[in-house]
């Protein structure tokens, strides 16, 4: 607890004290929500969309301040994080964790072996080299097929750009994990909250 081993008797103030357990942070804050979003396509993340359009706002639970973990552009849509903890989102979100998240594409044609290794090995982009952590097809019929790709990265439309730079256009893209915590069950807009223990493992993340 804040730095040492915690005593029999210790007293714990939940808004200011830090606990850990095996290295992984223990919330204590009465006040944290942590949330799972099943973002539909064409909605996107911001919380305010100048232009009008609907926005990841319309789905948070009635009267939570929450906001979302990272983003899924406007197209894209699948699991999408809302919490109200700022040090748990700087984890997930930071390039130094390497947090993984995976996606599902629907991609016109048959990929090869060798474009599903170039994923891996890096594809140049406008914005530098990007890579995939792992790729690989996973179903084929009528010439389309899908593709799960695991990121640690998180650049605009990054999964898109590397599957149409090896000749593999998007029709749909899902992220179906992002950690540990998987999409599951929930249908586009549904929202349920995060068990304690899905919490846990996102802290040992």
């Amino acid at each position: 607890m804040n730095g040492r081993v915690a005593e029999l008797g210790s007293r714990v103030i939940p808004q200011s004290d830090r606990v850990e357990v095996d290295g992984a942070r223990v919330p204590l804050d009465p006040e944290l929500r942590y949330y799972a979003l099943h973002k539909p396509r064409g909605v996107v993340t911001t919380a305010r969309d100048p232009g009008g359009r609907p926005d990841v706002s319309s789905y948070y639970p009635e009267g939570e301040r929450v906001f979302p973990v990272g983003r899924l552009d406007r197209e894209t849509e699948g699991l999408l994080l809302l919490t109200n903890d700022g040090e748990l989102a700087n984890r997930l979100t930071h390039p130094r964790y390497q947090v993984e998240k995976e996606y599902l594409a629907e991609v016109e044609g048959t990929p090869t072996q060798g474009e599903m290794s170039k994923l891996v090995r890096g594809v140049s982009l406008e914005d530098g080299i990007a890579r995939a952590r792992s790729a690989r097809m996973v179903a084929g019929s009528r010439g389309r097929s899908a593709v799960q790709v695991v990121m640690t990265e998180g650049r605009k439309r990054e999964v898109r750009r590397m599957l149409k730079a090896v000749g593999l256009p998007v029709s749909r893209l899902i992220r179906v994990r992002v950690g540990p915590i998987r999409i599951g069950r929930l249908r586009a807009g549904q929202v349920r909250e995060l068990e304690p223990a899905e919490v846990r493992e996102l802290m040992r993340t």
